[in-house]
């Protein structure tokens, strides 16, 4: 008889206010499904955890944190993905689904990914499903009030650690950028933002959604401040010179839709 495992859910619970928790999202909390939820080391609250809890959602007694912890150090890493999986699995296994709460969207820069894939490396059979909801940088453009990309601009999201050059070069690529996980890059961002003359056009948000949300228009006051990781930028570059649009492609998909 093939053993019955149960679905592993990814849950978007959006960037950090719970009224951004999906009507999806709340339905499954609220299936009685063994929930899981990332932290970077043992004993550590659990951004995921408070936004739930927040949300005013009864935390289940047994909720179980995965470790996942905040390193580059890509071998350190697999194991901690291996350790989260064959935990993960061991849970499956029940016949009972399983969530994993994943703050912003699970589908974007988010552990749920690694999470998933391992599972299924080791047990294809598992089915996986994914909730999606608000991302970081949606959040943070709502916050400070201004469109991400309008009409047909172009639209960039990397996380800032590619580096000054690739960013410089990304700015005459796209009309607007944002940058991610700008914690260890923001003295070299701002420099490189006062070199072009835009830096009237980046906006700093950080912990978006949460009571210490903080939007900062004048980025030249944080330099040198060590910022939150939950931090991001977003960049507009009104000034690039756009190539002309190929709009022959566009017609000829319109006839074949006729």
């Amino acid at each position: 008889m093939t053993k019955q495992f149960g679905r592993l859910i990814g849950v978007s619970l959006g960037p950090g206010h719970p009224d951004d928790i999906t009507r999806r999202a709340a339905a499954a909390l609220a299936t009685g499904a063994r929930w899981t939820y990332p932290v970077k080391k043992e004993d550590e609250a659990s951004y995921a955890l408070d936004i739930v809890r927040r949300g005013g959602f009864s935390i289940p007694p047994d909720a179980e944190p995965l470790v996942f912890p905040m390193t580059t150090h890509k071998d350190v890493l697999v194991r901690a993905w291996a350790r989260a999986a064959a935990r993960t699995l061991e849970l499956l296994a029940n016949g009972r689904d399983v969530l994993f709460l994943a703050e912003g969207d699970a589908s974007t820069y988010a552990t749920f990914g690694h999470l998933a894939r391992t599972v299924r490396e080791l047990v294809p059979m598992v089915e996986v499903e994914v909730l999606p909801g608000v991302s970081s940088y949606c959040a943070a453009a709502a916050a400070v009030g201004t469109p991400l990309a309008d009409a047909d601009d172009t639209l960039a999201v990397i996380p800032a650690s590619y580096g000054v050059e690739v960013i410089d070069h990304l700015l005459d690529e796209f009309d607007s950028l944002v940058l991610l996980k700008i914690k260890p890059m923001l003295d070299k961002v701002l420099d490189l933002l006062a070199r072009r003359g835009l830096t009237h056009e980046a906006v700093f948000v950080e912990k978006v959604g949460t009571p210490d949300e903080r939007v900062v228009s004048d980025v030249t006051v944080l330099r040198g401040e060590t910022v939150s990781y939950l931090s991001l930028m977003l960049i507009h570059n009104p000034g690039r010179q756009r190539p002309p649009m190929r709009r022959g492609c566009r017609k000829k998909d319109t006839e074949t839709e006729q």
